[in-house]
């Protein structure tokens, strides 16, 4: 394999220099993770907002509820994914999200919480681009409801540049759909609560490749390009070594992206 400049160009040490600059890097990283650690510790104890809208939610079974999103569980994680209903696909950058997503309703479910997506796009758009792309986590439509609009992920469409409408006021999202998390709980007595969301980088620890990525010499190699995540495609979209165009899992020639979201 051949020698990459960066590699020539970085230092090399004997391992006894290299294990005593690993475990001070160390020092900082456990640093990093009691931080993050009360951090989570005061995420838990802020106050709740009380959700006392009926919002309407479809899924190859028919209409539900948003308490039977919970699937009997007392806490539920939304994660709000870009796809407009009259989108042909969904957001590429949502998609590199929701790979992380199959494994974890299971485990999830263990600690007495569930795990949806939700979009605004009809159920048969979610369904046939699930399957295209090889997903089977629960995913919802909110077609025909205020929730998104009401979470902070959904826009009138505007001529006018958008100012102050994600994050809480304090950014501005182009475009009628954008990325979020949001946690809900419930009381014994059937109230439903808003308990915490996230935008922007709020969702970079959610993305487990990302975080492989860091702990790379590259790391996410993002530099130079028009926005940190141009680089990105769908699962069934990306070009070979070859260099040949990828195609879907039904044979189709991969169609052109729609704008992805950007996250600042």
């Amino acid at each position: 394999m051949a020698e990459s400049t960066s590699a020539l160009e970085h230092p090399v040490v004997a391992r006894s220099e290299w294990v005593e600059a690993r475990k001070a890097h160390m020092e900082r990283e456990k640093e990093l993770t009691r931080m993050r650690d009360a951090l989570s510790a005061e995420r838990r104890d802020l106050p709740w907002l009380e959700i006392d809208k009926e919002y309407a939610f479809a899924d190859a079974d028919g209409s539900h509820r948003l308490p039977e999103l919970f699937g009997g569980h007392s806490q539920l994680i939304v994660y709000h994914f870009m796809f407009g209903p009259d989108w042909e696909e969904g957001c590429p950058s949502c998609s590199f999200w929701a790979d992380n997503f199959d494994g974890i309703p299971v485990h999830l479910a263990h600690q007495d919480t569930a795990f949806v997506a939700i979009s605004r796009a009809s159920v048969a758009q979610i369904d046939a681009y699930a399957k295209r792309l090889g997903w089977i986590f629960p995913w919802y439509s909110s077609a025909g409801s205020d929730f998104n609009f009401d979470m902070g992920v959904s826009y009138e469409p505007t001529d006018e540049k958008p100012t102050g409408n994600y994050n809480f006021g304090t950014g501005s999202f182009g475009g009628e759909e954008a990325p979020g998390v949001s946690v809900f709980t419930g009381a014994d007595d059937g109230r439903l609560f808003l308990t915490y969301q996230t935008f922007t980088r709020g969702l970079d620890i959610l993305n487990g490749a990302y975080h492989y990525l860091d702990l790379t010499p590259k790391g996410r190699d993002e530099d130079g390009l028009p926005w940190p995540m141009a680089w990105v495609a769908r699962n069934d979209a990306y070009e070979n070594w070859e260099g040949v165009r990828s195609r879907s899992r039904n044979g189709e020639e991969e169609r052109a992206a729609p704008p992805r979201c950007r996250r600042n």
